[in-house]
């Protein structure tokens, strides 16, 4: 299995479909979110799910486990004052209060390395239940 690039703090590697799919979402917009999950048996970043460009936020919502940690790219488009179409990567980091304290360090520390491999997030954003990444919160950091 190749691989694209590791996280030296961690020791994890990001695998090379992460990267693809993130690139096909920036250029060719074939995906409107992806969520990514670290597998700890063998040390990899890998992707869970894809969401198709006819899903939205909720389904991103849906995705994330509620006693699971996980990263997630949201693709948002948006309409400025201006009436010009602009869309903004973000990057979330899920926490959720019930996941088990191994779990969160381990995402903690390795999410810088996978959001240096993805290039071309706008936002970041850390939320421990779906509340702090809402699509309010979303819609006003875009602006």
């Amino acid at each position: 299995m190749a691989m694209a690039f590791k996280m030296a703090t961690t020791r994890m590697w990001v695998t090379d479909e992460c990267k693809t799919s993130f690139m096909e979402m920036k250029w060719k917009k074939v995906h409107r979110f992806i969520v990514f999950k670290i597998d700890e048996a063998s040390r990899l970043v890998t992707v869970d799910k894809v969401g198709g460009p006819g899903e939205g936020y909720d389904e991103l919502a849906a995705s994330l486990p509620p006693d699971d940690c996980r990263y997630a790219v949201f693709d948002f488009d948006f309409v400025t004052t201006d009436n010009c179409k602009k869309s903004k990567i973000f990057f979330i980091a899920w926490s959720p209060s019930a996941s088990r304290i191994r779990e969160k360090m381990l995402y903690a520390t390795s999410k810088e390395g996978l959001r240096r491999a993805l290039e071309g997030i706008h936002y970041d954003m850390q939320a421990t239940d779906p509340t702090e990444m809402g699509m309010y919160v979303i819609k006003d950091r875009a602006k």
